[in-house]
């Protein structure tokens, strides 16, 4: 099945809310947003009139649909846009530089210090994803 053509939002027009609570959105005069009577959300218009972003929110990204003249589909994240490919990344290639440097130095050589480092490297992609998404 082929994706629907995205069209341009008509400023002028009332759609349904994306958030799926049954609202309807509705102009807000002299800005390029609408406002839903239902979750009470503000969404404002960009890419040039075919996307819609939803304004306040509490998720860790932003929100983002367009208007197939049905329907809103909802517009996905790409891969630089998300922290946790990247965080998983940085764990990777810390371990892979790690783990053999673990494994060839001598038993008695500190197994303290390797502990505390393979802590730090598992907790520090860990609490860099968690502060991002807390923006």
């Amino acid at each position: 099945m082929q994706p629907q053509k995205a069209h341009k939002i008509d400023l002028t027009q009332d759609y349904p809310c994306p958030c799926r609570r049954k609202g309807q959105l509705s102009p807000i005069a002299l800005t390029e947003a609408f406002g839903c009577n239902r979750c009470q959300q503000i969404f404002v218009v960009e890419d040039n009139g075919h996307v819609l972003e939803q304004l306040s929110t509490s998720y860790p990204y932003k929100r983002s649909w367009r208007w197939t003249g049905h329907q809103w589909r909802i517009v996905k994240a790409g891969l630089g846009e998300s922290y946790l490919p990247i965080a998983l990344g940085i764990t990777l290639v810390l371990l892979s530089i790690w783990l053999p440097l673990a494994l060839n130095s001598p038993a008695n050589s500190g197994i303290l210090l390797w502990a505390i480092v393979a802590l730090l490297l598992a907790v520090l992609p860990a609490l860099m994803v968690l502060l991002a998404y807390r923006r």
